[in-house]
């Protein structure tokens, strides 16, 4: 495991970098590029297509900005919470954590504060600046296909930095989630050895030849 010193710094500094390429390229398309512009970079298949999303990651939307805004802090601080408790214990479970947090960050910024710095509404009723636009496939999905059979799909939304961000880490947890319960345990199995082991050499001398003693007279 790393030291809690070392690998908090680390972490920290892969969150940072996250939310500073993240909000420089969001700056740099509010600078050069107007709402529905659309820039081919290669063919149809990656375009930078600028858009502002009210919603959570590839537009998915449960509500009101302002409840989405506040969803995402509280969900920020528990991924801050569990990473502080368990991030010292497996390098690759952390960098996925991190990335996931970085991402958060990332958007959060935009919902807390784009609304109000751009076009003068309340805080926490800010959109997402999304631009990245690539068309893996679009169409219509087939009857056979539960939930989505029928209707217009296409593969993947326009999302940003941030999304790319939390999109890798959460694969990454998923990919190393079962490696990390494995060096959980492992570490809960060596601090009870390492238990037993301060408690045997712990036994005073005091209580050895007294015992010495009683065997003496038998």
């Amino acid at each position: 495991m790393d030291s809690a010193r070392n690998w908090k710094i680390k972490s920290m500094m892969m969150v940072a970098m996250i939310i500073i390429v993240d909000q420089l390229s969001k700056v740099t398309v509010l600078k050069t590029m107007y709402r529905g512009q659309s820039i081919s970079v290669f063919g149809d298949w990656l375009k930078l297509t600028f858009i502002e999303n009210p919603g959570m990651a590839f537009g998915i939307q449960f509500g009101p900005p302002a409840l989405i805004s506040i969803f995402s802090i509280v969900a920020t601080i528990l991924i801050i919470v569990y990473l502080y408790r368990v991030g010292g214990m497996f390098r690759p479970y952390r960098i996925s954590l991190s990335m996931v947090l970085g991402g958060a960050i990332g958007n959060i910024i935009d919902r807390v504060f784009y609304g109000k710095i751009l076009h003068d509404d309340p805080y926490f009723l800010g959109k997402v600046v999304d631009f990245i636009h690539i068309n893996v496939w679009r169409g219509m999905v087939p009857e056979a296909i539960p939930f989505l059979g029928g209707k217009y799909l296409a593969l993947f939304p326009i999302w940003n930095v941030a999304d790319m961000a939390i999109v890798l880490g959460v694969v990454g947890i998923i990919s190393y989630q079962r490696r990390f319960h494995t060096v959980v345990e492992e570490s809960l199995l060596n601090a009870r050895s390492d238990s037993s082991l301060s408690e045997g050499a712990t036994t005073s001398p005091s209580e050895t030849s007294s015992e010495g003693e009683d065997a003496g007279k038998e």
